[in-house]
């Protein structure tokens, strides 16, 4: 059934395409990086004190762009689609507001986190605004309608990008997660795993695929005795779009002290993306083996010297 008109979906220009709920669905893990996206752009100060908020439209009008329960901006088009959906910036202070508005691509930080490129090329650069400068009234929420423009060259699969707003001396942003139609892949890979320092794991992931993976963790590690780590598989709070490598560390507190072990950190994701990786860690308590040898030094000195102080005296009568 076709989206209604009115609820700020992205459409599709000539002809319509359908937002659909199992989308919605397969992709709810994604409020979290819009809540992340949405936490990076408003600085502390925005945070503190009311002001002006940028969000999905709600499309009717007469109610506040927040209540209509839409995290992030998601749609599904082919290559060569145009699609349409509007923003709802919100100014509820006494002033008006100038804002300027750009599209994002979303990124993956070196340690995981949800960030922004500084250069759009992707679906930041398919977005455009009929005015990117939008002026508010004091106490009016105005809808911002946009278009995303998909290239007919656009590889399949997802394309995670931003709208960002600028006004009032900070900037606040609007999650955009966009499918392009086609054959989609979903692969991982475990690589450079590493123990650190004795009490974390390091390790790294990268995303072969073609769609945003959520990685389950677990780890295993057995010693000279038997086993000494077994952690079941979990959800880790992080996304891994497609393409990009990101480095994450598992505590392990309680790690043992002297012990040579072997640790194997399994990774898997939906759509049956799945790696495993290994290292081998020895354990060695240097300060108490270094103190050890301290004494077995001092104790060889007092017995050399007491053999030669003793062969000294015979030699003298």
């Amino acid at each position: 059934m076709a989206p209604r008109k009115g609820r700020g979906e992205l459409r599709e220009q000539p002809r319509t395409t359908r937002t659909r709920t199992g989308f919605l669905r397969s992709y709810g893990a994604w409020a979290l990086g819009a809540t992340l996206v949405a936490l990076m752009l408003t600085t502390p100060a925005a945070v503190a004190r009311p002001g002006w908020t940028i969000a999905p439209s709600s499309g009717g009008g007469t109610r506040a762009a927040d209540h209509d329960g839409r995290p992030y901006v998601y749609a599904e088009g082919a290559p060569g689609t145009v699609l349409e959906d509007k923003v709802a910036v919100t100014n509820p202070t006494a002033e008006s507001l100038r804002v300027t508005l750009r599209g994002a691509d979303a990124d993956n930080n070196a340690d995981g986190a949800l960030d922004l490129r500084a250069t759009a090329r992707d679906t930041g650069a398919w977005i455009r605004f009929a005015d990117p400068t939008v002026k508010i009234p004091a106490r009016t929420r105005a809808e911002v309608p946009f278009t995303v423009t998909v290239p007919a060259g656009a590889t399949p699969g997802d394309h995670p990008g931003a709208i960002v707003a600028s006004g009032g001396g900070r900037d606040a942003g609007v999650s955009v997660r966009l499918r392009v139609s086609g054959p989609t892949l979903a692969a991982l890979t475990v690589e450079h795993v590493r123990v650190r320092d004795g009490d974390s794991i390091a390790y790294d992931v990268v995303n072969r695929g073609n769609t945003t993976l959520t990685p389950r963790l677990a780890v295993r590690a057995h010693g000279v005795f038997g086993t000494v780590l077994d952690r079941r598989a979990r959800t880790l709070p992080v996304e891994v779009l497609p393409g990009r490598r990101v480095t994450l560390t598992e505590p392990w507190h309680g790690a043992p002290a002297l012990d040579s072990v072997d640790v194997r950190v399994t990774v898997t994701a939906g759509g049956g993306a799945a790696d495993s990786a290994t290292t081998t860690a020895r354990f060695v308590p240097w300060g108490v083996l270094g103190g050890a040898l301290a004494l077995l030094a001092a104790a060889g000195c007092a017995a050399f010297w007491y053999v030669r102080h003793h062969r000294d005296r015979r030699g003298t009568t």
